[in-house]
């Protein structure tokens, strides 16, 4: 959505998102990631935007960050209102800001038993998965290894459950300077969609330039000589008649479609200021 974070995304962004996937996916589980803010207020407000999820995007379930008691007593809440709640520990990219940045997580005994502590608990009040994220593959393993439910794995090595990647950095899709800056470490690119699809684009942009697009080939809708002539006169009797009565407007007006609303608050404030121009 061109935002440097997710912070700024809102209920009403993934609702439209989650809309569209639920559209085009039959077999998948569909997971419906709570935006910053809508979870955190309270536990009833949680629900609400879970229930939307569920009812109106078309999600099977939910997922939301953190392992604090708090959060804990959310997922609780949760599962008791009838929502499936995936978890997700480790690097939680809605708290970024309080954890000093996008940095690896669980590097020491006391905040890996955290770590462990927070999957237990969160396992225990009903999730029925827990997303392990950007932590050392052998806490990773281990909390895998200490619950009853999958794990799935983001920059925590592979002894996770099953893996997960953000598909824009695997397909090499996102070519600008600042994208390659802050791509994670974890990240194995497969391929490099990014600079095909801009190669396309700069290679149309000539052919059009240039006049070489579209040719023959790609101009395939054709009138019969026949109906073209007819189309000449009755074209010519238009313009006459308009002519004979005054032609209101600019010959080369394209009306109001490509206007912004304050352009366009603007020329209704000019044709009440000003008389209309008969040509």
């Amino acid at each position: 959505m061109g935002y440097d974070t997710t912070l700024p995304v809102t209920m009403d962004d993934i609702m439209l998102h989650a809309k569209a996937v639920s559209r085009g996916t039959k077999r998948p589980l569909l997971v419906g990631d709570m935006p910053f803010g809508s979870y955190e207020a309270c536990d009833v407000e949680a629900q609400h935007n879970a229930y939307r999820l569920l009812k109106e995007g078309g999600m099977d379930c939910v997922k939301l960050e953190g392992g604090s008691d708090r959060r804990v007593r959310t997922v609780e809440a949760m599962v008791e209102g009838g929502v499936a709640v995936m978890g997700h520990i480790g690097l939680t990219p809605q708290a970024f800001s309080t954890l000093g940045g996008f940095r690896v997580q669980g590097k020491t005994a006391v905040k890996a038993t955290q770590l462990l502590r927070e999957a237990r608990a969160l396992e225990q009040a009903g999730a029925f998965a827990l997303v392990i994220e950007c932590v050392p593959e052998a806490v990773a393993q281990f909390v895998t290894s200490a619950v009853g439910i999958p794990t799935i794995g983001i920059g925590a090595g592979p002894h996770t459950s099953g893996q997960v990647l953000v598909y824009h950095d695997l397909l090499g899709m996102m070519q600008h300077h600042h994208h390659a800056k802050v791509a994670p470490k974890f990240c194995k690119q497969y391929g490099n969609v990014g600079e095909m699809i801009q190669g396309a684009l700069e290679e149309y942009r000539k052919e059009v330039t240039e006049g070489s697009f579209p040719t023959g080939q790609y101009s395939p809708y054709k009138m019969p000589s026949e109906e073209y002539e007819v189309f000449l006169e009755q074209a010519q009797q238009v313009l006459n008649e308009e002519e004979g009565v005054g032609y209101v407007g600019s010959p080369g007006d394209v009306g109001t479609a490509f206007l912004t609303q304050q352009e366009r608050e603007e020329a209704k404030q000019g044709e009440r200021d000003e008389p209309i121009t008969v040509y």
